[in-house]
């Protein structure tokens, strides 16, 4: 199994990025999808997720409003869509995925990992 995020880059305050995360080796549409970030000096934090089947999605209070997770299941991608972007948003950005209905909010609950894509914001 293999999960390839890109998308990242050096972007300005209130600026957009669009995150894409790859899969192969799984049966994507069974697998619930999440985004995961983490700043220097920080732990890992779960920032979006999408389930299987419904694409029924939650987020992290700090991103709610401003960031959309999708997929495309004929595609084998899920996708982060962020907009106004806060300093506080920097961060290695990660996408994970664990065969069950819904993404779930800890990362030990993750079965496979991608290396993550890193995300600059400047003020």
């Amino acid at each position: 199994v293999q999960l390839q995020a890109c998308g990242g880059g050096l972007v300005q305050t209130g600026g957009s990025l669009r995150l894409s995360c790859v899969a192969s080796g799984l049966t994507f549409s069974r697998h619930a999808m999440g985004w995961f970030r983490q700043a220097v000096g920080k732990e890992k934090e779960f920032v979006a997720g999408i389930s299987r089947d419904d694409g029924f999605t939650r987020y992290s209070d700090s991103v709610e409003g401003r960031f959309t997770i999708s997929r495309d299941d004929a595609k084998n991608t899920v996708y982060l869509q962020m907009h106004d972007l806060k300093s506080e948003d920097t961060a290695v950005y990660y996408c994970g995925s664990r065969g069950a209905w819904m993404a779930p909010l800890s990362s030990t609950n993750y079965e496979y990992w991608g290396p993550g894509t890193l995300v600059t914001v400047s003020s």
